[in-house]
């Protein structure tokens, strides 16, 4: 039987709590191992119990989602933080995947797209609601700056598939489009991380598109 990933709930809403454990506790693959109320709280449970996603709401009295982000991550470095919130806003998108979130999810989402997007998490992949994603690529699109030093170390392999990063592939997609293994595209996307000094995909698909990349896919 596989492991279940083990997920810790913090909403200061605790009806919304109780509704997304319920839905998590019916899919075996998943395991709800603590809940917290505000980002405070989060923080301090997440050190404690070493969830493998901690499901965040980014409005939050005390300690915001914003401002847990970083400190979960630090406290907790191997568990991945996906925003589950009620805000369209842009910056506050481009603000929690720049702090190292995984993913950025709306509530209005159905509960088939919500266990998919946490089983992606989970396989290294970057989770977005559809709706969000333009006002993603908004939000950076802008002249690109030179290249920097970083973006000058990667491999042209390298700089081909951050290009298909910043276009939201898949690595299934992407080995699927440059015709590679699958198994290659998850090497290559780990050098990648660590030339480019990023925690994650998701913050590479940003650089990515900051500089312009997307525009080459």
């Amino acid at each position: 039987m596989t492991t279940p990933i083990r997920i810790l709930l913090v909403d200061d809403h605790t009806l919304f709590r109780s509704g997304i454990r319920l839905l998590l506790q019916r899919n075996l693959d998943f395991e709800v191992i603590g809940e917290a109320a505000d980002g405070l709280e989060g923080v301090k449970r997440a050190k404690e119990l070493k969830p493998d996603i901690v499901l965040l709401d980014l409005h939050m009295p005390g300690l915001s989602g914003l401002d847990a982000i970083g400190l979960i991550l630090q406290e907790s470095p191997g568990c991945q933080v996906v925003l589950l919130t009620v805000s369209e806003d842009a910056e506050d998108l481009a603000l929690a995947l720049k702090k190292g979130a995984a993913g950025y999810l709306l509530k209005n989402i159905d509960a088939d797209y919500l266990l998919e997007s946490l089983r992606k998490v989970m396989q290294s992949d970057a989770v977005i609601s559809p709706e969000m994603t333009a006002k993603l690529v908004a939000s950076f699109r802008k002249p690109a700056p030179p290249a920097t030093n970083d973006l000058k170390k990667l491999t042209p392999r390298e700089g081909e598939m951050l290009a298909q990063l910043a276009l939201g592939l898949s690595n299934k997609e992407i080995a699927r489009k440059l015709d590679v293994a699958e198994s290659t595209v998850k090497i290559h996307l780990q050098s990648i991380l660590k030339k480019l000094g990023v925690n994650n995909r998701v913050q590479a698909a940003i650089y990515a598109v900051e500089h312009g990349l997307s525009d080459a896919g």
